[in-house]
Order: structure tokens, then sequence, then C-alpha cells
């Protein structure tokens, strides 16, 4: 399913200017092409699984091509070709879309989740789901699947034994506010930045280090340029699907049925095994030559008051924005 060949954005556009109403009259399949910036991960599996699902229900009627590692370009040209209907479905963290709406970032708040089974419980609740997923629909989105990539960790140039070690330093955070202030409580400087800039910045000393999850970090070698993994597990990297809403609005209702449907199931089933990955990836990143801390039990206690303020705090700044954390807090207990 993965193509050999990098395709244009353009590649079916006319396609869909034509209408889909004559694709299906002529008997060819509608093209559906997903796009993320990583590759052999959680995001990658989850895509596949998807794909498996959309094509066998619908009988070949949609087929699926997958884009994994940026090949459709960086993130925010995935996300406009998404909006814009150039590209069908784009997966990644929701905080990448808090430009679009900046209620997508509520996430990545610190301290909400007990571990990883208590977040997938979170996100695949009903009610959060659904308002999650709703998100976007003015811009063109519609959200589809919910997931996990693994707890929040650093990878950082430098050793960390202790929460000092952080000051000054110059760490890679995605670009919304509940992320940066994580940085900013540990005294050092948020540096959003595109994924496929990230490497080099590390390797030149522009970066001091990455806030990501392990998956992510293993998958692209980034032990290569910092090596050390602190295992602060203070939140999740989650990841969002989001498929163009035009492109979904000119299916025939069966379809639209099947492609809304196969994400939450896709979702879920993607769940232990990436459970699984971030275990692996873990021992990966030591045989490769990294080396793994965490907090000792003190600065873990230290470091759950430093953040827990943040979602609050930042939240509370736009009132849908707090509404929508209001109800991940209240559905994140209800699952403890």
């Amino acid at each position: 399913m993965l193509p050999l060949e990098i395709h244009s954005p353009r590649d079916r556009s006319g396609m869909l200017a034509a209408g889909t109403s004559a694709v299906w009259a002529q008997g060819a399949p509608a093209v559906m092409k997903i796009g993320t910036a990583t590759l052999n991960d959680s995001q990658h599996e989850w895509m596949k699984i998807y794909a498996g699902l959309v094509e066998k229900e619908t009988a070949g009627r949609i087929k699926v091509e997958l884009y994994p590692a940026s090949q459709l370009g960086a993130i925010p040209r995935m996300i406009e070709g998404t909006q814009f209907g150039s590209i069908q479905a784009y997966v990644g963290p929701p905080e990448f879309l808090a430009g679009v709406d900046s209620r997508y970032e509520v996430l990545s708040a610190p301290g909400l989740f007990k571990d990883m089974a208590h977040a997938n419980r979170v996100l695949q609740d009903p009610e959060f789901g659904a308002a999650f997923l709703a998100l976007g629909a003015n811009k063109g989105l519609r959200g589809v699947g919910l997931f996990l990539s693994g707890p929040t960790v650093f990878a950082m140039r430098a050793p960390v034994q202790r929460l000092a070690d952080f000051e000054g330093k110059k760490i890679r955070v995605l670009a919304a506010a509940l992320q940066m202030e994580q940085i900013r409580k540990l005294k050092a400087t948020p540096v959003p930045m595109s994924l496929g800039e990230v490497m080099p910045a590390l390797q030149q000393g522009a970066l001091d280090g990455v806030m990501s999850s392990t998956p992510v970090l293993t998958a692209l070698r980034f032990y290569d340029a910092a090596k050390y993994l602190y295992e602060s597990d203070h939140a999740i990297v989650s990841v969002i699907t989001v498929i163009s809403k035009d492109w979904h609005d000119k299916l025939p209702a069966d379809l639209r049925k099947v492609v809304v449907d196969a994400g939450p199931r896709a979702s879920r089933e993607v769940f232990q095994w990436s459970v699984d990955f971030v275990a692996r990836q873990r021992e990966a990143w030591r045989k490769a030559g990294g080396e793994v801390a965490a907090p000792s039990a003190a600065e873990r206690t230290q470091l759950t008051v430093l953040m827990a303020p943040i979602g609050t705090g930042v939240s509370a700044r736009k009132a849908d924005e707090k509404a929508l954390f209001e109800l991940l807090q209240r559905v994140a207990r209800r699952h403890e």
C-alpha cells in the first residue's frame, strides 16, 4: 500500500473537480491519499489498519494510498492540503492543528492520565471523542480517529539527571501554548519546529533537546544526535486523523459511513500495538547506544506539582477551550 514513488498532491485533483458521481459511474475507485510525517510507528500502523478496513468494507470502491515520512510535504502543507481536498487525510499530533482551532491542544495538558491504558479509555470515550473530532468542521476538516503514540519523554544532547538540568536549554515542542508552557516551567526555552527540521537543529547545536514520545524518537533515529532519553512521562503524545470535509461530503452515503466508522475501529485496534511498540522502541534506543534515565520519586512529585496547573491556566484564556478542557477532565476522572 505504500507507493514506491512520491506523488504530487495535484496528481488526481482533476478527478474531484470533475465530480465524484461521474467517477463511480465509470467504475473507477475513489483515491484516498493519507499523509503523515513519521514512519514505522503507531501513526503509520494506524494508517495500515485503517486502509485495510476501508478497502475491505467498500469492496475496493475506495483505494487508499499511504504516504508516511512527509512524502506529501511538511506538516503544515499536509494540513492545508487536507483542508482544500488535494490530500484526503492527515495523521499527526493534534497540536499541529492548533492554528486551525486552539482547542486541538488540550490533550497536551500534563497530569491528566495515570498511564497509557487510562489515556486510551479517555480517547475512546464517545462523549469526548464526539466533541474533539468535531473540531475543525468549519475549516474544512473532519476528525475520524484519535489514538496514542506514547508517554511524553525528552531526548537531550546532554544527560539530564535532575529537573534543574533543563534550565537554559532550548527544547523543540509542538506549536501549542500548552506544550510551550511546560518547557517554560522547567526554565527552558520552547522552540516550535516542524519535525523535519529537528534533527539538523540538534546536530548543529541550535537545539538542546526535543519533547516527544519514544516511538517517534527511536523510529527517526534521534539517538544519533540526542542520545539521552529522559522519561518524564508527565503527559501523553496523542494522534488525530482528520479527513477533508469537502471530499467526505462528496462521497455517496454508504462510503461516507465506512470512512468515518473505520476511524474508531482502527484507533481501538492499534492500542495494544502502540503499548508493545513503546516497550520495543525503548529497548531499541538502548541497543543503538542511547541512554535512558527517569526522575527520582522526589523529582517526579516536584514535576507533577510544577506541571499540574498548566492545563487549567492555559485553557482559561478562551471560553470554548476552557469548556473542552473541563470536559476532558471530567471524562478522565470517570475512567480512572
